[in-house]
């Protein structure tokens, strides 16, 4: 495992800093802080229509606005993280990112507001 990363290390993933690539990056922060700010439905309406891109397309849309080439199983999450220092293995967390995280973001919104009753900050 740690071969893998660090074959993967070498290949430099590169994206253009520009005013999608930031409105990426916010809406990533919004989808992790979301279950505790938004009412669960739009929450788990908006990590809906997240999985059902990747099932159509294969991939994030949003990652071509700004030049991450999402080869190698290179993701915004990989990206993000590789710049900050933290290497993982991509494929894995490509799999739980397209696979798992909005399931359990959604998840994590029901059970906050519905279950324990906690009532969303904004709307």
């Amino acid at each position: 495992m740690d071969h893998q990363i660090e074959e993967q290390e070498v290949i430099k993933v590169t994206s253009k800093h520009n005013f999608l690539f930031w409105f990426h990056v916010l809406i990533t922060i919004i989808a992790w802080i979301g279950p505790f700010v938004f009412s669960w439905y739009l929450m788990v309406t908006a990590y809906t229509i997240v999985m059902v891109q990747f099932m159509i397309f294969g991939r994030c849309l949003l990652n071509g606005k700004h030049d991450l080439d999402d080869g190698n199983d290179t993701t915004f999450y990989s990206y993000l993280l590789e710049q900050l220092g933290i290497h993982t293995n991509r494929s894995t967390l490509k799999l739980w990112v397209r696979r798992y995280v909005y399931i359990i973001l959604g998840a994590v919104a029901v059970i906050w507001q519905l279950v324990l009753g906690f009532e969303p900050l904004l709307f």
